[in-house]
């Protein structure tokens, strides 16, 4: 198992979609990028990678609304590979399939394929450097390193092999979120969570990890400071999963979050809370 994202780490394991139309996502996310479902009903649906483990739920409520721009909510959540390999195929597979792409980068901690879903909820598939070449000599994370992927060298390691389905090892890799205030973020997500600033660019975006990941969780001001919260019938994020290492730390994690004023509730004996900017999450 990845041991970046496995206890003792905190981490993201599961991320809960809002959609306009279940049939046309279910389309794209079994069709385009091979996932299966596990649950179903009329208007909900759990996808996995491995046919165990629950990556996305995908939902479409009543009275759902298109995306909203310029909001605070999901910026895209972060599918990690096992190999560049796998990359490989699936970057062959969307551009014969003429979908869309939005960019393809090389960030040294990782090479990154973007786009989006029908729905316009952002995606990243990334897969991992070799953590060895992840920090400066001061044994910093090293974000410094960014440029264009080396897409041709990428889709080579594919080696003639068609995509057929989204490799098993695939999880979450990292969330990265729309906020409004990063002084009340740092806040929430450092002294509440507990998790450690990675990368603080002022008045841009702080990344926040654990067990020395580049990044678990990334935060940013793109779409202004103070940016209002979408509606609650609008398409985006529902909530995430935030694994915490063991029932004591939940309950520290709880007991911090409302010392800081940041209410924690139970909902069929699950513990829900809200970063500042309204980013629900569950404390798993």
């Amino acid at each position: 198992m990845n041991p970046y994202h496995s206890k003792p780490n905190t981490f993201v394991n599961h991320v809960h979609l809002h959609v306009q139309n279940l049939n046309r996502s279910l389309t794209f996310y079994q069709e385009m990028m091979g996932f299966q479902i596990i649950e179903q009903t009329d208007k909900q649906a759990v996808l996995t990678a491995n046919g165990v483990t629950p990556l996305l739920t995908i939902e479409e409520p009543e009275g759902i609304t298109p995306k909203e721009s310029r909001t605070t909510g999901l910026y895209h959540y972060a599918l990690l590979f096992p190999t560049r390999k796998d990359l490989g195929k699936l970057i062959i597979h969307l551009l014969q399939a003429q979908y869309p792409l939005q960019g393809a980068s090389n960030h040294g901690i990782s090479e990154a394929l973007y786009f989006a879903d029908p729905d316009g909820n952002g995606i990243e598939v990334a897969v991992d450097t070799d953590p060895s070449t992840w920090r400066t000599e001061t044994g910093e994370i090293d974000f410094s390193n960014n440029g264009p992927m080396d897409v041709e060298g990428v889709i080579a390691e594919a080696d003639g092999e068609s995509w057929t389905q989204i490799p098993e090892e695939t999880i979450i890799g990292h969330l990265h979120l729309h906020v409004a205030d990063l002084e009340k973020t740092k806040e929430f997500y450092r002294d509440g969570l507990g998790l450690d600033i990675m990368f603080d660019f002022p008045n841009q975006a702080v990344f926040f990890s654990s067990g020395g990941y580049h990044h678990h969780i990334g935060t940013n001001i793109w779409n202004g400071k103070n940016a209002p919260r979408p509606s609650s019938n609008s398409v985006g994020m529902r909530y995430y999963n935030l694994v915490l290492p063991s029932e004591e730390a939940r309950k520290s994690v709880v007991a911090k979050l409302e010392a800081l004023g940041y209410p924690v509730t139970e909902e069929n004996g699950k513990c829900f809370t809200e970063d500042p900017s309204g980013n629900r999450l569950y404390l798993d």
